[in-house]
């Protein structure tokens, strides 16, 4: 009945259709996953190529917004591109304020308070994204969603992105409190592989189509691992 034509008109059930439109294009978006560990945070992401001719080493699931914390995406990639780089400027904001890193819940809000004024104003429109934040501060290692509504939460194993409920369900059984670093890559992977893993692909074609990135409390230095070592990551856990 038109309540959907503006993103400042609530439904008379009190739902903003805009924003639930762009928390629709987040489950049609390729998965991501993240897994909090006792000594550092993984994430792994699939990557879907939009055409048989595209360049998969062109596509990032994984980027790094500081030296301590990195990112996932689900949705569209030219929206979270847009709030990457806001949440980059933003940790360099607090080095040269404060001179210590932003702390992950602080970026975390920064981040949610820009999709939170979207869902408010007219003549623009929600993020149609969410992104795995990940990273370790102060307090140990830190997994967050941010939703496009606004919302977040943090998580101890999460997923977003296409049959994301899938993965969430096989974590809530399998998730222990005593996982380590590579524990817990196992169970991301895992999680993954659940809902996108075709029979019979070798570990060096399914590596083009995986991003992993790890942090540990150690070096509290985030890392995307390069094609060669998702390769080797695979060929590992097959051997297991």
């Amino acid at each position: 009945m038109g309540y959907d034509r503006a993103i400042t008109v609530f439904s008379p059930e009190g739902r903003l259709y805009q924003v639930e439109y762009a928390t629709e294009a987040v489950r049609h978006g390729p998965l991501a996953v993240g897994v909090k560990a006792k000594d550092g945070v993984v994430l792994v992401g699939e990557k879907r190529s939009p055409h048989p001719m595209a360049d998969l080493d062109s596509l990032k699931k994984i980027l790094l917004i500081d030296d301590h914390v990195g990112t996932a995406i689900a949705g569209l990639h030219a929206d979270a591109r847009k709030l990457i780089d806001q949440a980059r400027v933003q940790s360099q904001i607090n080095r040269l304020s404060y001179d210590e890193p932003i702390s992950i819940p602080s970026l975390v809000v920064n981040i949610c308070d820009t999709k939170q004024m979207h869902t408010q104003y007219g003549g623009v429109r929600p993020y149609g994204v969410s992104l795995l934040v990940a990273g370790v501060d102060d307090h140990g290692p830190q997994l967050y969603t941010t939703d496009p509504s606004g919302s977040f939460w943090g998580w101890k194993a999460a997923a977003i992105g296409k049959e994301a409920d899938i993965v969430r369900d096989l974590f809530a059984e399998e998730y222990k409190d005593t996982l380590n670093l590579d524990g817990a890559l196992e169970l991301a992977i895992k999680g993954l592989l659940k809902v996108t893993d075709k029979a019979d692909v070798p570990p060096a074609e399914k590596a083009k189509t995986l991003e992993i990135g790890k942090i540990d409390t150690k070096n509290k230095a985030f890392k995307t691992l390069d094609q060669k070592e998702v390769k080797a990551v695979l060929e590992d856990r097959l051997a297991a």
